[in-house]
């Protein structure tokens, strides 16, 4: 955890998608590592939209700041930073505050996120599924 940002990653198994690699890097093309980014966006975003309503509201900040974020070969959730400070006490809990006088039981799978993450589950296999069967579809590829 970097400063006051909590990042959730989500690691699929993307075993079937490297072996296809493995036997033809020049049949996925360019285009695939964009494909997945983009695939990973769409179900992170899902998990964004299930988890902001849950958080408490009084300037909208700290649900705000649950975003998806995404490389070529990581999709993640980051909360907090610099616009809400609070957002990892507010998720998981914790004291905090002079003479830590503010205090909210801890709960280390958190309140928001990760229950936001588990609901939405299915649906975040299903996207992320889908866009390695239309990658390697594309590609000519077969997919165990």
């Amino acid at each position: 955890m970097a400063g006051n940002q909590v990042t959730l990653t989500i690691a699929g198994d993307a075993g079937s998608l490297q072996a296809a690699a493995a036997q033809s890097d020049r049949a996925l093309g360019s285009e695939a590592p964009k494909a997945l980014r983009v695939a990973g966006n769409q179900a992170a975003q899902l998990v964004v939209d299930n988890a902001r309503p849950r958080v408490p509201r009084r300037s909208g900040k700290a649900a705000g700041s649950i975003k998806a974020r995404s490389t070529q070969t990581a999709t993640k959730i980051a909360s907090g930073g610099r616009a809400a400070p609070y957002m990892p006490w507010l998720d998981y809990g914790g004291k905090v505050g002079r003479n830590n006088t503010a205090s909210r039981p801890f709960i280390a799978d958190g309140r928001y996120v990760y229950p936001g993450y588990h609901e939405v589950k299915g649906q975040f296999e299903g996207v992320l599924r889908t866009a390695l069967q239309t990658i390697a579809d594309e590609a000519g590829l077969e997919l165990e």
